[in-house]
């Protein structure tokens, strides 16, 4: 390993935290343990707390993770979140994972204002509530709950979606071809039962989705999504512009 340069202005916190990347990038695999906070604080001259808030960093942003009695592990690198139109099943299958689902509920009832104007429907038109947990590997990444108008697919709220991407199913048995759509992302806390589902603790960080598809300019499905932080990051790239 490196060393700490105490001299620097660089603080010290900042200092391990290269040490630890570079270890986990360029010597550890994934699941391999870390050396203890007692080991780092007395390798490196540290106090604990500056070790301990180091690590903390570390596993808030999903480069870790902690085993209680085992100690702290080397995290699975996260997914990068598509800002583009895709399902998740499509998104999982080209990452090489195996996509699937557990459905946790649904339903068919009247649709709320904010799903009407979501949906540009007149009036209590019913929607189909299809809530599922979505997985990747076996591992819990997502829950997503997704509403569609009953008028576009009557049948709906009677066709399996546990293993199936409702992208899919709209094309094939509906004839929908989504061509276009928005979405909004924001960071959130976990509350007891996603967090239950998605397997992290309460209060834990995740990313709150709502995304509008759309066939031809008319929305056709509006789905709010609770997404694992520590499973996911954002990337974009762009242009500089000429000045």
């Amino acid at each position: 390993m490196a060393h700490i340069d105490h001299a620097s202005p660089i603080p010290k916190y900042l200092q391990l935290r290269t040490i630890l990347l570079d270890l986990i990038d360029r010597e550890l695999s994934y699941d391999d343990p870390i050396p203890s906070e007692r080991e780092l604080s007395d390798r490196f001259g540290l106090s604990r707390m500056t070790v301990r808030d180091t690590v903390d960093r570390l596993v808030a942003e999903g480069r870790l993770y902690r085993v209680p009695a085992k100690g702290t592990f080397v995290a699975r690198p996260t997914i990068e979140m598509p800002l583009q139109l895709s399902s998740f099943s499509q998104d999982m299958r080209k990452r090489g994972l195996t996509p699937g689902a557990r459905e946790l509920s649904r339903r068919t009832e009247p649709a709320g204002a904010h799903v009407q104007a979501a949906l540009g429907l007149r009036g209590e038109e019913d929607v189909h509530v299809i809530e599922r947990l979505r997985l990747a590997d076996g591992t819990p990444m997502a829950i997503e709950r997704s509403h569609v108008a009953a008028a576009l697919a009557p049948d709906l709220a009677q066709v399996s979606l546990e293993n199936s991407s409702l992208y899919q199913v709209l094309t094939e048995r509906y004839g929908i071809v989504l061509d276009g759509g928005e979405q909004t992302i924001e960071a959130g806390l976990a509350d007891g039962e996603d967090a239950r589902e998605l397997a992290v603790a309460p209060g834990a960080p995740v990313l709150w989705i709502r995304r509008r598809s759309l066939q031809g300019g008319r929305p056709v499905e509006y789905t709010e999504s609770v997404y694992r932080g520590d499973r996911y990051h954002l990337h974009i790239a762009f242009a500089t512009a000429a000045t």
